[in-house]
């Protein structure tokens, strides 16, 4: 089985590259070959799994440009089987050297054609917005998961968003449907945070994860130390939040998978330790 996930959500600050580096960590601690693609210019992702951005990093905007084969640019990160195409502030242009190409909807779907079986999944980590690289990543991708903050704003650009995936599915890729949505930064205390989860669930129905990820200062700082949650504070809310909704995603796919145990904690410390 092989399965290729787009992360998106035109709204920024929602959890989203946050929910695909977690999500992925912790699938590949529990067993699975995972690639997180990074297709925002940010390179959140990228340094958020410890790769540095330097004037060699080797990214997905050289395949773009056909300077690098995807052989040049995929990094190994401290965990094993997860590995990452990087990205940097490059790929802001490739939006506009795309626009000339020949079916330029279809380049990142070509591109990953020659991996997609070498992983059990790719997650692809889109750029807050809706434009021909977050088209690309939709029309390579099997399904959706949408990252939605508990606050009111992320609900305002939820119809456009519906939108383009009903227009991506009706002309690109009429198999892709959404895989889930993930309530984030969710304070069980505020009133609007109940109110904003109520409206997501009349909305999105099954389809929300039982599992939210809660306000937590260490899933903050884990990103300025290059590192997702599962190494750099294992024991927090944070962690233990991401852990289950990692169980969560892996039974709605039907795929077995290797509890993280305390005896796993100890050894990714111990890799950590070791460099």
């Amino acid at each position: 089985m092989s399965k290729t996930i787009s992360f998106t959500n035109q709204k920024g600050g929602v959890g989203k590259t946050t929910t695909c580096i977690n999500l992925a960590a912790y699938v590949a601690a529990m067993g699975k070959k995972v690639l997180v693609l990074d297709l925002d210019s940010q390179g959140n992702a990228t340094s958020g799994l410890g790769i540095e951005k330097n004037k060699d990093l080797k990214t997905i905007y050289d395949v773009i440009s056909g300077e690098s084969t995807l052989s040049d640019v995929i990094c190994h990160t401290i965990i094993e089987d997860l590995d990452i195409i990087p990205a940097t502030v490059d790929l802001a242009g490739a939006e506009i050297e795309m626009v000339q190409m020949p079916q330029r909807e279809k380049i990142i779907k070509g591109i990953l054609s020659s991996i997609k079986d070498s992983y059990d999944f790719i997650m692809i980590d889109c750029p807050p917005s809706l434009g021909l690289i977050t088209v690309n990543a939709l029309t390579a991708s099997d399904s959706i998961i949408i990252p939605i903050q508990c606050e009111f704003f992320p609900l305002e650009g939820l119809t456009q968003l519906m939108n383009t995936i009903k227009l991506i599915k009706y002309h690109l890729n009429p198999a892709i449907d959404i895989e889930g949505v993930v309530m984030t930064m969710k304070d069980k205390r505020s009133n609007l945070t109940a109110q904003v989860s109520d409206e997501i669930l009349k909305f999105f129905g099954k389809r929300v994860f039982f599992t939210y990820i809660p306000r937590n200062i260490r899933l903050a700082e884990a990103p300025s130390h290059g590192e997702p949650i599962l190494l750099y504070e294992p024991y927090s809310k944070g962690a233990e939040a991401y852990m289950s909704l990692a169980e969560e995603f892996l039974d709605r796919n039907k795929v077995k998978y290797n509890p993280i145990t305390k005896e796993t904690k100890i050894k990714l410390r111990e890799v950590k330790n070791n460099g």
